[in-house]
């Protein structure tokens, strides 16, 4: 017996779930079809911080931002460094900027979700602008609280018996009948020994993307970068593997700019590790300093976090060992490092506003703590030359060499005692930048000696280049269809979120502004269940 649903959508994260959600409004049965388990239904949704770059906000203007879709679109090129032939992806960018408030904020809203009241400004740019104006706006309870809400949306639906989740199942091919995709094929993800068929009038795949397997990243690195780093943490998921990407490829599907990825700089192997290689990424904090396998500070240009994470990301690709380290103090530690995601932020994730203000206000000595006890590269000494030896034992060599890392903190220390008029550091001149913007100035230290005595401990963190997402994809026009690589849409399939680049195959371009990830795979669900809706599917 052949069972047939008007939709299947392949991939319960955000992006499904959203679409499932929209599907059901329409009276349409739903069949989503997920490799992972019942326990991690959202995917790295669920373990995200829940920022989403968006414009012209209420919380903008009650901040005196002025911010315009026409600002935003003009700084998302700047950052995408789009090519001439990047038709949807520039027109995915300017849907974004145009439909973000409306489509994204406001909708939230009426579904009871809403953002901490505070913009954060992230991505300002380096070399080319970025976001010129604070656009990063903090869901309340993060994106577990997201994901939350859209389970609790999608079992209380009045057509919640239109829904059907099926967990475990790795989808394999996609099957085409007569030019058009009618359905999946499917085999248990633990067994893989029988392979099943699913039917739908449309199929959404909502997959992810390719960083989750470090073969492909290496496969697909930047080739202006060169080789990929040889070590490297997967901050994805080992599911997020492309394996459905290559059967929409197989079926006549366009991939494109599977090159273009939004890695970060600053990993650490996870203390509970789920899988090889899995990662945690850190906020690194602007106060600390960023140095080679050797101790000496990466230059000539400052490292710093806040302003470009690709460039970070290049320049750490291009050293002589795949690991860095950032040295700091406790002082900065507790007022700056950040783990990114739900997990390491409780306060925010549970909704428990005073505790968080209060870990803003005095310290989050909570998170340095716990990452003392569990991380081994995070790593605790009481003076420089303690936090030598430990950095080279956990190396298993003598790298660093104490005069040379001492030198290098002292001569920093030393132009801060000179005096704000005499910063002639551009390290210096950015954290100052930074504490100019209020939400900035809470998490950013005012500038002293890292070896002042007062600062407690000295700290060093190993950090290496964690990937994350996939800035390319499956190309898809501005209603989520699927294109073929005439630019000819492949009836009844759809691609939306990270599996379609978040839009167009990559609407992000060669940069991300940051925040432009949950929003946009909110963004291209709800299109290509309108699309449905509309019925655009020819």
């Amino acid at each position: 017996m052949i069972v047939k649903s008007d939709v299947i959508i392949i991939g319960a994260g955000i992006a499904g779930l959203v679409a499932a959600y929209e599907c059901l409004n329409q009276e349409k049965s739903v069949l989503i079809l997920d490799r992972n388990t019942e326990e991690h239904l959202g995917g790295l949704a669920k373990l995200s911080f829940g920022g989403m770059a968006l414009v012209g906000t209420p919380l903008q203007k009650r901040l005196g931002i002025k911010d315009t879709p026409e600002i935003a679109l003009d700084d998302w090129h700047s950052f995408a460094d789009f090519g001439p032939n990047d038709l949807y992806p520039k027109l995915w960018a300017e849907q974004y900027v145009n439909e973000s408030l409306g489509q994204v904020f406001h909708w939230l809203g009426s579904l009871n979700l809403h953002f901490f009241p505070v913009v954060n400004w992230v991505e300002r740019g380096l070399y080319k602008r970025g976001n010129s104006v604070p656009r990063y706006h903090v869901l309340w309870g993060t994106g577990y609280r997201l994901v939350e809400r859209f389970v609790e949306l999608l079992k209380k639906h009045k057509h919640a018996k239109n829904l059907k989740i099926i967990f475990e199942h790795k989808v394999t091919d996609l099957i085409k009948e007569n030019g058009r995709i009618v359905g999946c094929i499917a085999e248990q993800e633990k067994t893989g020994n029988k392979e099943l068929s699913f039917y739908a009038d449309h199929v959404m795949v909502a997959t992810g993307g390719i960083t989750g397997c470090l073969k492909k990243v290496r496969e697909h690195w930047y080739k202006p970068w060169g080789e990929a780093p040889k070590e490297m943490l997967n901050g994805s998921h080992p599911f997020a593997d492309g394996l459905v990407h290559d059967a929409v490829k197989k079926h006549g599907g366009n991939l494109t700019h599977l090159d273009k990825m939004w890695n970060y700089a600053a990993g650490i192997p996870n203390p509970n590790p789920e899988f090889e290689g899995h990662g945690l990424s850190l906020i690194p904090c602007k106060s600390a300093l960023w140095l080679d396998h050797s101790g000496r500070r990466i230059g000539p240009e400052p490292m710093m976090t806040g302003f470009d994470t690709n460039e970070l990301c290049r320049r750490i690709s291009r050293l002589e060992k795949p690991y860095t380290w950032q040295l700091l103090n406790w002082r900065i530690a507790a007022k700056e490092l950040a783990v990114s995601g739900s997990e390491h932020n409780p306060m925010i994730r549970d909704r428990k506003l005073v505790s968080f203000l209060r870990e803003v206000l005095l310290g989050n000595h909570r998170l340095v703590r716990q990452l003392q006890k569990e991380s081994d590269h995070f790593i605790v000494a009481n003076n420089l030359q303690e936090l030598t030896d430990k950095m080279n034992q956990l190396n298993g060599d003598q790298s660093i060499d104490y005069e040379v890392l001492k030198k290098e903190v002292t001569q920093y220390d030393d132009v801060i005692r000179r005096g704000k008029g005499l910063w002639n550091d551009d390290q210096l001149r950015r954290i100052q930048h930074a504490r100019s913007w209020r939400s900035d100035r809470v998490r950013t230290c005012s500038p002293k000696p890292i070896l002042h005595p007062g600062a407690g401990p000295l700290i060093a963190i190993k950090l290496r280049l964690i990937t994350r997402k996939s800035l390319g994809g499956i190309q898809t026009d501005l209603q989520s269809r699927a294109l073929d690589t005439l630019g000819a849409h492949i009836p009844g399939l759809y691609a939306i979120g990270e599996a379609a680049g978040f839009g167009g195959g990559g609407a992000s371009g060669f940069k991300s502004l940051e925040g432009t990830f949950l929003s946009g795979c909110i963004l291209t669900a709800r299109a290509a269940a309108k699309s449905i809706k509309n019925n655009i599917s020819q």
